[in-house]
């Protein structure tokens, strides 16, 4: 890899290109555990959102109007508001309410960070739209079906679980597919509470070394390829769970 490195410090001496973000060995670390980073928090966020929507379109289903209440509280409230507020509510308000803890320095410090804070506020977000995602397939799921998981003796978590749950996700994957992607692009506003993910890193970067079109063309093309590999999995994904003649 020497061999590469000289050619893209060469690129700067020659011509003015600075990737010093790749040659050098401390700027290349620096944005490869921002890239790490940013791609451990969008893993964290589709895992969690996607669990809380299939729990909350369950929910959605409870005979308990107080849940259902609960739940279409949850949603309106962070479908309807912008995300980035979402994030400093979170992060500056209750984020200080929260217990303080001594490291092993013994200096304190917040019990959550602002990578946990930007996991659960992203979440919550994504989750939200992803029960109403959830509960569409749901509702396209034919009530014969249910009435003959009724039959065999399973209990309503069990029919959803086993019987109503996979054909769902089926008609939904198209639409999940689309939230997730773009919950994979609102990961870069957690640049706003000092997440070192990619943003953030590319920023200290740019403002250190005074490369700002080679950083944005970096970011640019990180973000195109994670978003890129993920739209292809999710496809394949797509394409081994469809059933002929349902949910087309």
């Amino acid at each position: 890899m020497e061999g590469l490195w000289d050619f893209l410090r060469s690129l700067h001496d020659a011509y003015g290109i600075n990737l010093v973000h790749f040659y050098d060995t401390f700027e290349r670390g620096r944005m490869l555990r921002g890239m790490w980073t940013s791609i451990k928090l969008a893993a964290v966020c589709i895992v969690l959102s996607v669990l809380i929507g299939i729990l909350g379109a369950w929910l959605q289903g409870s005979r308990f109007k107080v849940l259902k209440a609960v739940v279409q509280g949850y949603i309106q409230f962070f479908r309807n508001t912008p995300p980035l507020v979402q994030m400093y509510f979170f992060y500056f308000a209750l984020g200080p309410q929260m217990p303080r803890v001594v490291n092993e320095y013994g200096i304190s410090q917040p019990m959550l960070g602002s990578f946990e804070w930007a996991v659960i506020s992203l979440s919550f977000f994504a989750g939200a739209f992803n029960i109403e995602i959830f509960r569409s397939g749901v509702e396209a799921v034919q009530r014969s079906t249910v009435e003959a998981a009724e039959s065999l003796g399973f209990n309503r978590w069990q029919i959803y679980r086993y019987v109503v749950l996979p054909l769902a996700v089926r008609v939904c994957l198209p639409a999940l597919n689309n939230n997730l992607v773009n919950l994979i692009k609102t990961t870069t506003q957690a640049y706003a509470i000092a997440v070192p993910e990619t943003l953030f890193v590319a920023s200290q970067i740019w403002s250190d070394r005074i490369n700002v079109f080679e950083m944005m063309v970096t970011l640019l093309t990180f973000y195109l390829l994670l978003v890129g590999i993920f739209v292809w999995l999710m496809t394949r994904l797509e394409r081994s769970l469809r059933v002929p003649g349902f949910g087309q």
